[in-house]
């Protein structure tokens, strides 16, 4: 029988077990970057930190940027402290920042303690900006040229630090003035092109397209769509060039925020989790959110039992309790959907609930009605009996407009109280629009029952 064929993160554990660093670093030098990243995600902290501090800081540093953010951070928790600066040396800021701004305040100060002063600097003073803002998204690896410079001086420059530069993401170099505001751009085709007796300002690009140090991600997002560039300068409020954002990281920012607020809707607490976490992180992370929602589900089916004498009486109205919930439900998600949306936007304020209420209801009415008549009709062509028709359309109709008005409410609430919209937001738009589908079938067919259960 033919023996099947390893998979590279088992053969990483084989490697990692047997303690060989020369099959080791002869496997990654074979591989891709991105299968030996995905590969060693699959392994234990334990031996991802095995392997990386056996590597040269440049390889584990290219790992590091393939592998998930979540992992990455935990990385940079658990490897010696000289690993880990060697290692953050050789990654780029916005990406060194965003990794140690994880950190809590004792693993910061340790691991800034471990670093040379410039270095620690430069993280700092990135950490000081939001991370979904230019300045948390901007690195600081960019050529810039005082305009005053010769095009000689320039390219001396690069010859003498062609080695530093080597490893930038280089489309243009930046002109400042002595005040180090942003003057112009400089394409490296003029520039090669030239003579080297002119001046860089007589070649540049004048008053180019910049953003400020505080746009948000949603503006930046919005930018790049406006403008094919690769990046863009940042400036301060005195124009004072202080980064460059690329393209590439806005992307990879919008698609993390997008993972983060699926996973947090759909339950998992911190928004990330991977099945090579620890088992305790796993189950603790799902059980407190379970833990909830049983609670809030034991409270909606208390209305049940309160009128459980009216559901055995009229046995039919048990097909439609999930309907009414679950039409419900849905249409309260897209409202919470659209407050979130806007909330991300910046186009809605906490303060703004009044509106936000008049322009769901809206909505609720025409769909609750529509709605509720098509699931009246279903039950009369069924069942024959209009009052059940009138019970559960009537009931179903109410319940969307609660749903798409508490819907559109919810976020906005827990934003004002500082919690997190994305997290909160569904289990109690669930329990609300079961509890009150129940109470609107049950106590409607409460008030109708001897319509109900003739015939």
């Amino acid at each position: 029988m033919m023996e099947q064929r390893k998979e590279l993160w088992d053969i990483l554990e084989d490697i990692i077990q047997a303690e060989d660093v020369t099959l080791l670093k002869k496997v990654v030098n074979e591989s891709s970057l991105v299968e030996v990243a995905l590969a060693l995600s699959r392994l234990s902290i334990g031996y991802q930190v095995w392997t990386l501090v056996r590597l040269t800081p440049k390889e584990g540093a290219k790992l590091v940027r393939e592998m998930p953010h979540v992992q990455a951070v935990e990385l940079i928790r658990t490897m010696p402290l000289e690993n880990t600066v060697a290692l953050l040396k050789c990654l780029r800021s916005d990406v060194q920042a965003d990794l140690v701004s994880e950190l809590d305040q004792d693993e910061l100060a340790r691991l800034l303690d471990g670093m040379d002063a410039k270095d620690a600097d430069s993280i700092l003073k990135l950490m000081v900006y939001p991370h979904d803002t230019a300045g948390g998204l901007m690195i600081t690896e960019y050529l810039s040229y005082q305009d005053d410079f010769m095009v000689s001086q320039v390219l001396d420059d690069l010859r003498d630090r062609g080695e530093q530069y080597s490893d930038y993401d280089v489309q243009y170099a930046y002109v400042l003035n002595h005040s180090g505001q942003l003057v112009g751009v400089l394409r490296l085709r003029d520039l090669l092109l030239s003579r080297k007796d002119q001046r860089i300002s007589a070649l540049m690009i004048p008053d180019p397209l910049n953003v400020d140090v505080r746009k948000s991600l949603d503006s930046l997002h919005h930018f790049f769509h406006e403008h094919p560039f690769f990046g863009v300068p940042v400036i301060t409020e005195n124009r004072v060039l202080v980064g460059v954002v690329r393209r590439l990281a806005v992307r990879d920012a919008m698609s993390r925020r997008s993972q983060s607020v699926f996973l947090k809707i759909s339950g998992i607490i911190g928004g990330e989790e991977l099945r090579s976490m620890p088992l305790v992180t796993r189950f603790s992370r799902r059980l407190s959110w379970l833990s909830l929602n049983i609670v809030l589900n034991i409270i909606a089916a208390s209305v049940i039992a309160f009128y459980q004498d009216t559901l055995e009486k009229a046995i039919t109205l048990a097909v439609f309790l999930p309907i009414i919930s679950d039409m419900s439900g849905c249409s309260g998600n897209q409202a919470v959907a659209v407050s979130m949306r806007e909330i991300t936007l910046g186009v809605i304020r906490p303060r703004e609930i009044g509106w936000v209420l008049m322009k769901e209801s809206m909505v609720g009415v025409i769909n609750g009605i529509l709605l509720g008549l098509l699931l009246a009709l279903v039950a009369v062509l069924w069942k024959g009996n209009p009052y059940l028709g009138l019970v559960v359309g009537s009931a179903l109709a109410a319940n969307t407009l609660l749903a798409v008005s508490v819907g559109g409410s919810i976020p906005l609430i827990l934003k004002s109280m500082n919690i997190d919209p994305a997290l909160a937001s569904g289990p109690m738009l669930t329990t609300i629009t079961d509890m009150f589908g129940f109470f609107f079938v049950l106590s409607l067919a409460s008030l109708l029952l001897p319509q109900l259960t003739t015939g």
